[in-house]
């Protein structure tokens, strides 16, 4: 994983934990030499560790801690966290690669794990979500809500989140308990997975493989976006989503079918570009 080149990059898939673990460290000491007032930060959130899960508990414990539930206790509990689920470490390492190499503002993995908060917010709900499996339902909803405030993200501890999923920038994204996120997604900031109204049981989104929700996205109930779908920026969605479809406006209708195979990975948010608009009908939402 080195800075961006024409060449082909790996695919979420393809990045053990072990292997990323080596990249950071590579480029943490090669922060230190080009920037020696960050050595302390470096060596306190990368060097000093391990392995993945190791750093990752220090930024939660770091980033949650407070005067209720002090750094070495959500530290150790992180920990046991990964070390009970260690499939939330391999989502993890797919995170990483996926940011890599969906966002052109990322020239290094580093960057990833110290600075973007979206990544933060999906690790640390996955640790939430283990708890929350476990029936420590309130421990889980305790870092949920510490993680909202600190991050701007509030995801419930109960949805379901896949692999190499990238939220982008991430403030405001909002995802309701019974949403589900499937393999490679990406979302960006101020999306809502929510439901609507006062329903109980499976009220939320089901998001496939693939998905690309632009910004400011409402997608609303318990409907399907199909996978490879796109859903164009400040849409409301309340009906399902055909699977390689493109859906824009209030409500949302489909405007055609997407040439490109990977939505979320080509980080298109053009909603003219990539569609077929070979079948388009006006629709009326002054595009």
């Amino acid at each position: 994983m080195q800075a961006h080149t024409n060449a082909a990059k790996e695919t979420p898939h393809t990045a053990s934990p072990q292997r990323v673990w080596q990249h950071l460290c590579q480029e943490g000491e090669q922060v230190i030499q080009d920037e020696p007032l960050l050595a302390s930060f470096v060596h306190a959130f990368v060097l000093k560790h391990d392995n993945l899960p190791s750093s990752l508990s220090f930024m939660a414990a770091n980033k949650l801690s407070d005067g209720v539930l002090p750094m070495i206790t959500l530290y150790e509990l992180f920990l046991d966290a990964y070390e009970q689920a260690p499939a939330i470490a391999d989502a993890a390492a797919y995170d990483i690669t996926a940011v890599y190499e969906r966002d052109p503002a990322i020239n290094q993995t580093l960057t990833i794990l110290l600075y973007l908060k979206g990544y933060h917010a999906i690790q640390i709900h996955r640790v939430a979500n283990t708890l929350w499996q476990q029936n420590r339902k309130n421990l889980a909803l305790y870092i949920q809500s510490r993680s909202s405030a600190v991050f701007g993200v509030d995801i419930h501890p109960a949805a379901r989140i896949g692999q190499g999923v990238m939220f982008d920038h991430a403030t405001g994204i909002v995802i309701g308990e019974t949403a589900v996120i499937g393999d490679d997604v990406s979302i960006l900031q101020g999306v809502t997975l929510g439901g609507t109204g006062k329903d109980c049981g499976d009220r939320h989104p089901k998001v496939r493989s693939g998905v690309l929700i632009g910004c400011g996205a409402q997608i609303l109930g318990n409907i399907e976006i199909g996978a490879n779908a796109k859903v164009g920026a400040g849409s409301v969605v309340l009906q399902d989503v055909p699977a390689n479809a493109t859906v824009v406006g209030v409500p949302a209708i489909k405007v055609g079918q997407n040439k490109t195979q990977h939505p979320s990975q080509d980080m298109n948010q053009n909603v003219l570009e990539g569609v077929d608009l070979s079948q388009f009908i006006h629709f009326g939402h002054g595009i």
